[in-house]
């Protein structure tokens, strides 16, 4: 992939945005704030569909780039399809399973890849799923999918993990010599790099724009894919699959930490709420900005460690319970509000003139509620003593 491919998909990408930026607000795709959004104005919902449209352009004109495009383009295009529509008509849960099912069916009948052999994690000996390799191909590819979709809360988020995942696999196959690969991952960063700059609002809040569900879908799918044809099957395969836990751990462990958390109150786990981790973080003080840097630079983290356990052929029965004890503490520091004592100790030690924290008045009591929410003023403690 020459530098002149990656300038033209840049600008592209950046003319795809402006172009569907005009044309949200006539079609009803934009994003007004509600109880659950928290933003200002009507956001146009188009982000997806102009990185979608940036690299079907590209792989239509360079196929060779990506193994079994054609199939990949299809799949995308209906994921971007299901996304638009329930951007703008608000679709129910089961409608986007069934056909992000129906989707992973297609690529496994089509390319016969599937989640069947997963190493030896638990140090027993290799293991396989044998026959029930394509039930759990359909979930983990389900879960990827909901787990980006899910992690695109506030600005800048999703596009940061986007790029975080995708440098993480373009190194490891690059270290393979896989460069038309590695070029791919390339090329889908500069598609987001424009989106970003434009989400957090950089060139102008007239000119801010939202992925979309059509636009994390197409993310998690194209992650999901990538891990696929890199771990999957182990003759060919370049990466271990433990390994793609880590790349993606952050958007996986917040994702089942959420549902576990719904299930455990009696509700949904696909019923939205403001539970995420971004949310948490931004309730126990930190700034949109800050939440933004702790979050990405948490997911570096655990790709890094992912990438060096790769490269140095760390155990992977280790990075496995690695993996399930950092889920734990990730769960448990939740549950105890971390972000909240987190957030304390570092605002005390921040300089006035440093914006990381909405510095809000706080009235000290006494005694306060056996609970983890903080309360920060009278008001809402005697609210809080009401409920």
């Amino acid at each position: 992939m020459l530098i002149l491919d990656l300038v033209f998909i840049f600008f592209f990408s950046f003319a795809a945005l402006f172009t569907l930026h005009k044309l949200a607000p006539k079609i009803g795709l934009v994003d007004k704030p509600n109880k659950r959004k928290q933003h200002k104005g009507a956001i146009p919902l188009v982000g997806g569909i102009a990185i979608f449209s940036t690299i079907a352009f590209y792989l239509n004109n360079h196929p060779t780039v990506l193994m079994h495009s054609d199939l990949f383009l299809v799949c995308t295009g209906v994921l971007i399809t299901l996304g638009a529509l329930d951007d703008r008509f608000d679709l129910s849960f089961k409608v986007r399973l069934l056909f992000q099912a129906a989707v992973t069916i297609a690529v496994m009948y089509f390319t016969g890849m599937q989640l069947d052999y997963i190493g030896n994690i638990l140090g027993m000996g290799e293991f396989s799923f044998g026959m029930f390799a394509p039930l759990v191909t359909v979930f983990a590819v389900i879960g990827a999918i909901n787990a980006f979709n899910m992690v695109d809360g506030i600005d800048g988020l999703l596009g940061g993990l986007t790029i975080t995942t995708l440098t993480a696999i373009a190194i490891i196959l690059q270290l393979h010599n896989l460069q038309s690969l590695a070029g791919f991952c390339v090329l889908m960063i500069v598609a987001v790099v424009p989106y970003v700059l434009m989400n957090m609002g950089l060139l102008g809040q007239k000119r801010k724009i939202f992925m979309g569900d059509a636009g994390s879908m197409v993310i998690g799918f194209t992650v999901i894919w990538l891990l696929l044809l890199s771990t999957q099957p182990p003759e060919t395969a370049v990466m271990r699959p433990v390994t793609a836990l880590w790349l993606i751990a952050l958007p996986l462990m917040d994702m089942t930490a959420i549902m576990l958390r719904r299930i455990k109150k009696g509700k949904s786990p696909f019923k939205p709420d403001r539970d995420h981790l971004h949310h948490i973080c931004m309730n126990a003080g930190f700034s949109a900005s800050s939440t933004l840097l702790v979050i990405c630079s948490v997911a570096a983290t655990f790709a890094t460690f992912g990438v060096l356990g790769e490269y140095f052929l760390v155990p992977e029965w280790f990075m496995f319970i690695s993996f399930l004890v950092f889920f734990g503490l990730y769960n448990y520091g939740l549950q105890k509000n971390w972000p909240k004592q987190i957030a304390n100790i570092v605002e005390e030690a921040t300089p006035n003139n440093l914006v990381l924290f909405e510095r809000k008045p706080r009235t000290t009591f006494n005694k306060v509620p056996s609970t983890h929410m903080s309360v920060k003023s009278q008001e809402d403690a005697l609210r809080y003593k009401n409920q």
